[in-house]
């Protein structure tokens, strides 16, 4: 009978616990990913996960031709540098931030239109034994009409 009462209490918990931290990764997005965009318009679309260090995230998203993308990924300071790496349909790499020091933007434009893969991985930096750091990472994405 306790454990009926219970177990309502303890999923309500975890959802709110859950709806909290998307709230605060959602902040993060606005507050420090977003003025990496720069000039690019924001495509009103807020992507951001809480991640551990080894794990990652996948996205696809479809880009246009005769456009100008940013694509800009950032994660939270106790996050070692976040690797990146866009994948075209043929699962060829077609860019990876590691090649460019971490960098957090990459700028790009298609020749033709077509869905992207977007792979965001945390690297490990914890010794064996210590806790995984864990944060929010945020995927931006802008756009400007070509001139």
């Amino acid at each position: 009978m306790r454990l009926k009462v219970l177990f309502p209490v303890i999923a309500l918990l975890l959802a709110a616990g859950v709806t909290d931290m998307y709230g605060q990764c959602k902040s993060f997005a606005k507050k420090v990913c977003i003025p990496e965009l720069g000039v690019y318009v924001h495509d009103g679309n807020y992507h951001a996960a809480v991640l551990v260090e080894g794990e990652e995230a996948e996205l696809y998203k479809t880009f246009y031709s005769d456009m100008k993308y940013r694509v800009a990924i950032v994660g939270e300071e106790n996050l070692s540098n976040i690797e990146f790496k866009v994948l075209d349909a043929s699962r060829n790499v077609i860019y990876s931030n590691k090649d460019a020091n971490y960098a957090k933007t990459w700028d790009f434009e298609l020749q033709s239109s077509q869905q992207l893969k977007l792979v965001v991985k945390v690297p490990e930096k914890s010794k064996s034994g210590e806790t995984p750091a864990s944060g929010c990472v945020s995927i931006m994405f802008g756009f400007k009409l070509k001139n």
